[in-house]
């Protein structure tokens, strides 16, 4: 019943927004329109489809809004939001509880066109362009099919978003880690009695754009291990220490639960 209350906590959803939400503008042709194109903004998150559970407890949590998609031929779900006035919800959401990684910078970007398209702006010629020129600046950009067809293209300046934050609410991390996180076991040969000796292990991979952001959450969880991959765009932070993981991590998601499949890997 999407009228009951969500168990999750707002921050909780922030960081699992901030690991695996996504903010797009969707631009297509079509003949019906005035301009000749169809202007859409969604939002999506997108998991395994053993996370069904989880996104059902995001959509509660966002009073019903948007939908669930099951792709009967892969793996895979998505919970969406695309109409301007859910869209708003969201925001209002995102502004109360905001975003900590580098994806703020394309929620900032993709505000800015919801609200275009919220005053009709849009359909003119002249918002039309100003939504491709947000669009140039959000994710991968535009196509190569979309810069043939506008001319005059001025990407807007993406926003610079400070990655200050150093307190972290423990609710945020356990949605970032119920996103992004991982927990294993490493079985290692050794020299001891028994010839093996066992790792516990929390990793959390991001993209390098976001290395401030991991060397604050290194910090906060006073833990020595960030390692960025050689030519590769990505950083890690691990955990692998047995104090730090039996007197910072356990405590900390024992305040604060992981939710969907991730709760199981930690169990």
């Amino acid at each position: 019943n999407e009228e009951e209350q969500s168990k999750l906590n707002p921050w909780f959803v922030t960081g699992f927004i901030d690991a695996e939400g996504s903010f797009s503008i969707i631009i297509t042709k079509d003949v019906i329109r005035k301009l000749g194109w169809r202007i859409e903004s969604n939002f999506q998150i997108g998991l395994h489809k053993r996370d069904l559970d989880l996104l059902l407890e995001i959509k509660k949590y966002f009073k019903g809004i948007g939908s669930i998609y099951i792709d009967p031929y892969k793996d895979k779900i998505s919970y969406s939001i695309n109409s301007n006035k859910d869209l708003l919800i969201l925001i209002n959401h995102l502004e109360k509880y905001n975003l900590l990684t580098k994806k703020a910078s394309d929620y900032i970007l993709f505000k800015q066109a919801v609200n275009l398209m919220k005053e009709k702006i849009h359909l003119t010629k002249e918002g039309l362009q100003q939504i491709v020129n947000i669009k140039a600046s959000i994710n991968n950009g535009l196509s190569d099919k979309l810069k043939l067809e506008f001319e005059n293209i001025t990407p807007v300046k993406r926003p610079t978003v400070k990655s200050n934050t150093i307190n972290f609410d423990s609710n945020w991390i356990a949605g970032f880690v119920s996103g992004d996180g991982c927990f294993d076991v490493i079985i290692l040969k050794s020299n001891n009695k028994i010839g093996y000796r066992v790792q516990l292990r929390l990793k959390i991979v991001q993209h390098i754009r976001d290395k401030i952001s991991m060397e604050n959450l290194k910090k906060y969880l006073g833990t020595r291990s960030l390692y960025i991959y050689p030519n590769k765009e990505a950083i890690s932070l691990t955990i692998n220490n047995f104090t730090s993981l039996t007197e910072i991590i356990i405590p900390l998601f024992e305040k604060s639960s992981i939710y969907g499949v991730k709760q199981l890997d930690y169990l």
